[in-house]
């Protein structure tokens, strides 16, 4: 089946190929978009996949992700990327200073626009903020710790990354729901 992926971001659209490339003919629409203000990933994934109906041919999907940390409150969650450009890994490091609580999640909300209905996947991994940089990868993928990586980053994982990854689990549930359309 082929099908529009939507974001700026070529890091997403290489994960999303390999993950999905046994089931999908993943098409990249390189595009820059501007998301809705919102505190919630599903809002933005929503009202993101709405807008770009009146100007891409479905089947599309689009994907919103956010790292949130308990200790900050959430921080930096739906503004991730905004974070991750203005202060980097080293600033949100930085924030972590000195706290105990290092427990973090990452959430991923695929919003698949289909039928013209638009369909919600999400995948969250829970996990832990290192001490320090460790490993490659892009975005946050240095300093986030899954549960169940043996203490190794997303950084450190490399394309094993997506055995844990929130993006993964997002992805799988869009696998399961292509493959039952076209079975």
């Amino acid at each position: 089946m082929k099908i529009y992926f939507v974001s700026s971001n070529k890091h997403k659209y290489i994960e999303f190929r390999r993950i999905l490339k046994d089931v999908i003919d993943i098409n990249w629409i390189n595009a820059d978009y501007l998301e809705p203000q919102s505190d919630n990933l599903i809002d933005v994934a929503i009202t993101s996949a709405k807008w770009f109906s009146h100007y891409i041919e479905e089947p599309f999907f689009l994907e919103d992700a956010g790292l949130f940390i308990d200790s900050l409150g959430g921080f930096p969650g739906v503004y991730s990327s905004y974070v991750f450009k203005r202060l980097g890994n080293n600033g949100v490091l930085k924030l972590l200073d000195g706290v105990e609580n290092r427990s973090a999640r990452f959430v991923s909300v695929i919003a698949l626009h289909i039928g013209g209905r638009i369909t919600i996947f999400e995948g969250v991994v829970e996990g832990t903020i290192s001490e320090e940089i460790r490993g490659g990868g892009w975005g946050f993928d240095p300093i986030f710790i899954p549960n169940e990586s043996n203490g190794k980053t997303y950084g450190e994982l490399g394309e094993n990354k997506d055995l844990f990854s929130h993006r993964g689990r997002s992805a799988t549930k869009l696998r399961d729901f292509i493959g039952r359309l076209v079975a």
